[in-house]
């Protein structure tokens, strides 16, 4: 849904407040609490592609189906009016130009196989059965939509309009699988790009250039003649004026209930991996993603001992902060770059890259996502809430709180503690736990008062990894009953970061399972079949 809400936007899901993803807006999976909704709105300043197609007399349409109509998906994490005026573009008036999204199942599509078995997989994963059935249904699933396209252009072909229409195809993520789809190795943000202009104009050009999935839309409306709002945060790579990129960001944040906050720059030889939570493993617990065999299969072999380190390297209990590898070397990402002197250079460049992306484009990741729910509540909806004047300067002093995290710099965490800022005083106590700074007991103690719910439970949490989880870890269930419902979906989080399995985390469990939130609800999945494993 981040990726959907850019997509339609032609704006980064960060600017917006779309990052994490299904929020708890109206209509979303995800549910919630109604009075947090309005933090969802997508102002009249962001206008949505479609809109600006239909004001300018096209009929706008959305299907999850080549060639019958059907309803396709509209799960933004944002609030707005039905962007859509039907499901195909055969329901337009006659002689009305039309602006199509087709939503093909891609490689979801996880049925059939190829007889073709010839294939490698990427060294990361170990070549064994289980995964290489998966990658083999995987690559049947490319059969499947190039006979869908087929259909698509053969129904154009029919209605007498396909040398007048723009086809262009694009994935809105990589393959699903362990490092791939929601992270941000090439695996996960690598994507097809492939356009179709009218009359075949530029036929069999190949760019090499740095491209964002957000481009596809001051494409399509350049295609069109219809004018480009200047604070897009997209580019028309075809236009005359387009100077290439010399860098793109990705990011990455709370997916489903499993909150994370990674950003990277790439540019054509180099990427760079910012892991913020790099206090957390890479392949957290994730409902969706641990539903998968080939999930399965990889953490029995963990477990087995069965996986060589790089493929194990998805498991350790944390991971680096910072990651860079060398496309071009290590088309892979195996080796990483980011402490060898020979490219300390590159690093700090790329490091520097980042820091001033998120200043300029106000990226919110690193606001504990229920102080920003406040926020949105606040201010209107979150993105109005980025837009404030000091928001720049709270990042700016976010980033550099997580640099003294990192380094044990008790002093500036301690007096980040004390800060009138619940942002800072969340992340101070967290990194005080995460850091076991028995120093700070007294000021986490003093934090557990906090006016701040998200920023009380940050102080219990670190105090139960000091040690004191005998009276820390039953006042965490007292706020599974905050009206903003984020706020329970963290206290989940903090439980399972414990690794305790008692009575008292069976009570939060079993609590969690009648949360007005999808996310929290399945933690208490969960942590209650691990108790209840254990007796």
């Amino acid at each position: 849904s981040p990726a959907r809400s850019a997509l339609v936007t032609g704006m980064y899901q960060t600017t917006i407040g779309s990052h994490n993803h299904r929020s708890q807006n109206m209509g979303a999976k995800a549910k919630g609490n109604a009075d947090y909704y309005d933090s969802y709105a997508l102002p009249d300043a962001v206008p949505l592609i479609g809109d600006l197609f239909r004001e300018a007399g096209y009929f706008v349409c959305n299907s999850a189906d080549p060639l019958r109509g059907k309803k396709g998906k509209t799960d933004y994490n944002f609030i707005k009016e039905n962007p859509y005026d039907g499901y195909h573009w055969d329901e337009a008036p006659k002689d009305t130009p039309f602006f199509a999204q087709i939503q093909l199942h891609g490689g979801k599509w996880r049925k059939g196989s190829i007889e073709n078995n010839d294939f490698s997989l990427p060294p990361y994963y170990p070549d064994e059965d289980v995964l290489r059935k998966d990658w083999n249904s995987y690559l049947a699933s490319w059969v499947k939509v190039d006979e869908q396209v087929g259909q698509i252009v053969e129904s154009l072909k029919e209605a007498g309009i396909y040398e007048n229409t723009l086809i262009a195809f694009i994935t809105d993520h990589g393959i699903s699988h362990a490092r791939g789809k929601q992270f941000l190795y090439e695996e996960g943000i690598k994507i097809p790009m492939i356009l179709r202009f009218q009359g075949g104009k530029l036929a069999g050009t190949v760019r090499k250039d740095m491209a964002l999935h957000i481009d596809l839309g001051p494409i399509s409306l350049a295609a069109a003649g219809v004018a480009i709002p200047e604070d897009l945060e997209s580019a028309d790579l075809f236009s005359a004026s387009h100077i290439e990129r010399e860098y793109i960001v990705s990011a990455r944040d709370r997916c489903d209930e499993t909150i994370d906050t990674i950003r990277c720059v790439r540019t054509p030889k180099y990427k760079y991996i910012r892991n913020f939570l790099s206090y957390r493993p890479h392949l957290q617990r994730n409902q969706y993603k641990d539903g998968k065999a080939i999930t399965q299969r990889m953490r029995l072999l963990h477990e087995q001992e069965a996986l060589n380190p790089l493929q194990n390297r998805i498991f350790q209990e944390t991971r680096p902060s910072e990651e860079l590898y060398d496309l071009e070397a290590d088309p892979h990402e195996t080796s990483n770059l980011a402490h060898d002197p020979a490219h300390r250079e590159i690093l700090l460049a790329q490091r520097k890259r980042l820091y001033a992306w998120m200043l300029e484009s106000g990226d919110p990741g690193l606001i504990p996502e229920p102080i920003l729910e406040d926020l949105g509540r606040k201010h209107g909806s979150k993105y109005a809430a980025m837009q404030q004047p000091d928001m720049k300067r709270r990042v700016r002093k976010i980033i550099n709180l997580f640099n003294a995290g990192e380094r044990n710099e008790v002093q500036a965490l301690l007096e980040a503690i004390q800060s009138e800022d619940p942002i800072l005083r969340y992340w101070a106590a967290t990194w005080l736990g995460n850091n076991h700074t028995v120093t700070a007991e007294t000021a986490l103690r003093e934090s557990t008062e906090d006016k701040n719910p998200t920023v009380r439970l940050a102080a219990y949490l670190a105090l139960c990894k000091l040690g004191h989880d005998e009276v820390y870890l039953s006042k965490l269930i007292a706020l599974l009953g905050e009206p903003n419902v984020l706020v329970g979906l963290y206290v989940m989080n903090a439980i399972e970061q414990t690794g305790i399995l008692n009575d008292v985390v069976k009570e939060a469990a079993t609590r969690a399972l009648d949360a007005p939130y999808d996310g929290t609800q399945r933690y208490g999945k969960r942590l209650l079949a691990k108790c209840e494993a254990i007796g």
